[in-house]
């Protein structure tokens, strides 16, 4: 039976539907052009790759649009250029990503076409085998990188065999390993319908899009054994110093928090996951935090590490939203002569939102600069569509595009300090530079280093 229902997004109306074969679709119409973008989800990035096969979601990623069982990677490129449209495909920790846009009268061809890559794809050995050998090139591009060995070395610290701690792309023993057999294999295990969310928003209305869906996607059936659930290993606190001498014009110094995941409350009687509680969450808290730490020109990091002391060529922090526990980071490039000064500085002004509570007008500056970001991500329709089918994808259903503007505005002074209590305790570190930078951080590097 269909499951039929919608909800407001600002002056759009949310169709949500879930079809026969377990697909959820969510359409949102927007007449302002003469557009339609969509996004289809499938629950199968790196969460669900075992550590041997770390990457193969990329790689699926890459091939995947490169032949059908009926058209070629000639073929299939010809039919999205030849009426100036977009068709790309794309990984993620979790989840993998089709996207589409077109103009509305070519959106029923291009959907077909998207069907055809997601549920017939051919995975051509030479195709397998040129972008297996570029993935590698890639990885071995990011290891002379100083950004990446030091993001690379933090990740792995934090996280160990947990997936979140490999590389997207994988490592160099684990992508020369994968082949056309396993592509096929992880494909068949995950890309199914019930475990796919299509988010569609342009002109053309919900109902309309809803029967499109259906009609092209309802052949497509879920097998009959269930959903394998991806086996994780619990991520602990166990904070750690990595250090890495290379000879770079900057050094890059990195300061780690484990940080919540998007939690919820409670399960409802249909097995949805709902909030309950009228708090905000930490995972907003910490959204806001990293928002007057780290983001943007005006940022506390910006003003008080480059502006006034000058000690940055690059200084920011980020907080992604994860399914699983997540990392808080904030970083770092800076002279070489300056890494120690650098490093006590990052930790200085994280400790600060543990020992003193944002001021009134910092707090309405860092909601006003979060909250208008926010709705300015959700100007255009591929916008809409990601934003949508991605807290669906993610477990937290349509209404936390509602929910999470709520959650930022009831954010106090306290609760902020409460989750920077909680949570910015020991860093993990990670530290890229010439070995002389390496040896001034010394004095100035916890104990647990070792």
């Amino acid at each position: 039976m269909n499951h039929r229902g919608h909800q407001t997004l600002q002056n759009s109306s949310i169709h949500r539907t879930v079809l026969p074969n377990g697909m959820v679709v969510i359409a949102v119409e927007n007449t302002a052009a003469d557009i339609i973008a969509a996004r289809i989800f499938v629950r199968a990035g790196g969460l669900w790759e075992p550590p041997s096969q770390a990457g193969i979601s990329h790689l699926l990623a890459a091939v995947m649009t490169k032949g059908t069982a009926r058209l070629s990677s000639l073929e299939i490129a010809e039919q999205v250029e030849s009426v100036g449209a977009s068709l790309s495909t794309d990984s993620t920790t979790d989840y993998f990503l089709l996207s589409i846009k077109t103009v509305t009268a070519d959106f029923a061809n291009l959907l077909e076409l998207a069907a055809e890559l997601l549920t017939a794809p051919s995975f051509p050995t030479a195709e397998v085998e040129l972008e297996r050998r570029l993935t590698l090139q890639g990885i071995r591009s990011q290891q002379e990188q100083p950004f990446s060995v030091a993001f690379e070395m933090l990740r792995q610290g934090m996280y160990c065999l947990h997936p979140y701690g490999f590389s997207s792309l994988g490592s160099e023993e684990t992508v020369a390993n994968l082949g056309r057999d396993d592509l096929c294999l992880f494909h068949q295990n995950h890309f199914r319908p019930d475990n796919t969310v299509i988010s569609i928003a342009g002109n053309m209305p919900p109902e309309e899009c809803i029967e499109l869906v259906e009609r092209v996607f309802g052949q497509w059936q879920a097998p009959s054994v269930p959903i394998v659930a991806p086996q994780l290993p619990i991520v602990k606190v166990n904070p750690t110093v990595v250090r890495q001498a290379q000879e770079t014009q900057q050094a890059i110094v990195m300061l780690g928090y484990l940080a919540p995941p998007v939690q919820f409350d409670s399960v409802n009687a249909s097995g949805a996951k709902v909030w309950q509680s009228s708090l905000p969450s930490d995972y907003a808290a910490i959204k806001l935090l990293n928002t007057y730490l780290g983001n943007g020109l005006s940022s506390r990091l910006f003003v008080e590490l480059r502006e006034k002391r000058g000690l940055a060529y690059d200084v920011s922090a980020f907080y992604p939203t994860r399914l699983e526990p997540a990392m808080f980071v904030v970083y770092i490039g800076t002279a070489p002569e300056n890494a120690a000064i650098a490093l006590e500085g990052l930790r200085t002004e994280v400790e600060r939102l543990r020992t003193i509570e944002l001021t009134p007008e910092e707090l309405l500056a860092s909601k006003n600069k979060l909250l208008g970001q926010y709705a300015l991500g959700k100007q255009t329709n591929s916008q809409i569509a990601q934003v949508l089918g991605w807290y669906e994808t993610l477990g937290l259903g349509i209404e936390f595009d509602n929910r999470f503007p709520a959650e930022i505005s009831a954010i106090s002074a306290a609760i902020a300090n409460e989750a920077a209590r909680r949570y910015f305790t020991e860093p993990y570190i990670s530290i890229v530079g010439p070995a002389s930078a390496l040896q001034k951080t010394d004095a100035v590097l916890p104990s647990y280093r070792y």
